[in-house]
């Protein structure tokens, strides 16, 4: 009896993941309050992080919710944070949190649209470096004046239409069909390999375009959250913002699509991989049959959408409220004039983004143990130490190594509320204050590309429909970013060195 029960335990204990998987997880939970009492806060915090960066990884064999929530429990329990610092961190990071329950549950009633547009931009460019380029400009150019996780979720949007579209087909179901897109069992050896394909295909462009939010988010101080915390702290406006990090931005822009090219004409990193030609085919029948069976209700489903975006772009550029707010504002308006009125209707808007939302405030306890036990600080102060020459090189090294680790958000607001408290106190002049927050900015902003748990957009994508269904784990977005992580990492230094 006792054996069954143990067995039953182990079964649900992370439901379907792999025994190996569960096993760790065990073990971390039984090692951190030894290694506390033995080694310290200190050093259990850090290997905390390293910990909670294995649940990122391993995101494909359990969502890191639930292990990384046992983490966070945990380290409640045993005292390397409070509750009452983990509801800063939670109130503090508010507007991300009203944006991913509302911005992305928006989105969701736009998809008609969007997979309109993407599916006309598909089938009208059928050159692979140039749509590979028009992803990660499209990405740049709307990070620059929306939120990258919003842009995020468009592409997210876009991928999981095509895929469905195309798996429907290839499994032998017409698009009016009911379908499981989850599952390949109604799939042929022959569409298979057609299929991985076309995953590769879409993993590209996915990529592409969330290096692109990158690319664009370090520009202008609504690109990314720490972006405004950096230009409220330095008195910067919009204008003044855009062309105080240009001499590191620009040039980062113009190698960052270079990069594009680079990785697409030599087919490195996992880039390079064509669209079938078959799948190019069901996708124009699909388009085709879309135009034919579209009704007069259709089309006015599809303008609304068009209007509303066209107001969700005003909105964001011109921040006329939060940008969780303005996503509330848009669900409202979609589903008030294209008939969506029953709650079961509006509450699948919200599977996709409530998880992550869950995700992200137990990545906030991680956050505020770094807070609590200091593990930055160290480091601040030997870069503080240096000579005034070298630091904004310096504080770009720190901030993009600590972001790649943790979240660029928190290491931005940790350095330039230090470097903010230095010229406070008259230990440094406004003109090397200014070259600081530049390094910090760009620092936090482009060499965190290189893991998802370094910028939330990637983290969005890791963990979101479109990931499993395109086979992007953490390992493999490392290793698609890597190309990038290098340019834009050197590019970014070479820039502060020379022109800061």
């Amino acid at each position: 009896m006792t054996g069954t029960f143990t067995q039953a335990f182990v079964r649900n204990f992370l439901g379907n993941s792999p025994m190996w998987y569960k096993q760790a997880i065990l073990a971390f939970l039984i090692l951190n309050p030894i290694l506390l009492f033995i080694a310290g806060p200190v050093v259990t915090g850090w290997i905390l992080i390293f910990e909670f960066i294995f649940t990122l990884a391993m995101a494909l064999k359990c969502y890191p919710l639930l292990p990384g929530g046992l983490l966070a429990i945990e380290a409640l329990a045993i005292g390397l944070t409070s509750p009452d610092q983990l509801y800063h961190e939670v109130t503090q990071n508010l507007p991300v949190i009203l944006l991913l329950m509302f911005m992305v549950a928006g989105i969701y009633f736009m998809k008609g649209m969007l997979l309109y547009v993407f599916t006309k931009l598909l089938l009208n460019v059928r050159n692979k470096i140039f749509i590979s380029l028009l992803f990660s400009f499209m990405g740049a150019f709307l990070s620059a004046f929306l939120d990258a996780l919003t842009v995020t979720a468009v592409l997210i949007s876009a991928g999981v239409g095509f895929y469905s579209v195309y798996h429907k087909v290839a499994s032998g179901k017409d698009h009016h069909q009911t379908h499981d897109h989850s599952t390949d069992e109604q799939l042929s050896a022959d569409k298979t390999t057609e299929l991985e394909q076309f995953r590769a295909f879409l993993r590209s462009l996915l990529m592409h375009g969330a290096v692109g939010t990158a690319l664009g988010g370090v520009c202008t101080i609504v690109g990314e959250p720490q972006n405004l915390l950096i230009g409220e702290k330095m008195g910067w406006d919009f204008v003044e913002f855009f062309l105080m990090v240009a001499p590191v931005s620009m040039p980062v822009l113009f190698f960052g699509l270079l990069t594009v090219i680079f990785v697409e004409r030599f087919k490195l990193f996992g880039y390079g991989t064509l669209i079938p030609d078959n799948v190019f085919r069901i996708l124009q029948e699909f388009d085709a049959a879309q135009e034919e069976k579209r009704t007069k209700r259709d089309r006015v489903a599809l303008y609304v959408q068009f209007a509303v975006s066209i107001f969700l772009i005003l909105a964001l550029a011109f921040h006329i409220a939060a940008v969780g707010l303005i996503g509330l504002t848009v669900i409202v308006l979609v589903t008030s004039f294209n008939g969506v009125t029953e709650e079961h209707q509006i509450g699948k808007a919200f599977e996709e983004s409530l998880p992550f939302t869950a995700l992200l405030v137990v990545f906030f306890a991680i956050v505020s143990v770094i807070h609590d036990q200091h593990l930055f600080q160290p480091i601040i102060e030997s870069v503080l130490a240096m000579d005034l020459g070298v630091q904004p090189a310096m504080f770009f090294i720190a901030n993009g190594i600590l972001s790649a680790i943790s979240d660029n958000v928190f290491v931005a607001t940790v350095y330039i509320n230090e470097v903010s408290a230095q010229f406070e106190a008259g230990k440094i002049s406004r003109e090397h204050f200014d070259a600081l927050a530049i390094a910090i900015n760009t620092g936090t902003n482009l060499p965190s590309v290189a893991t998802p748990n370094g910028q939330a957009a990637f983290l969005f994508l890791l963990t979101s429909a479109v990931a499993p269904l395109v086979r992007l784990s953490y390992m493999k977005m490392v290793i698609m970013a890597l190309p990038y992580t290098i340019v834009l990492s050197i590019v970014g230094l070479i820039s502060v060195i020379l022109f800061v």
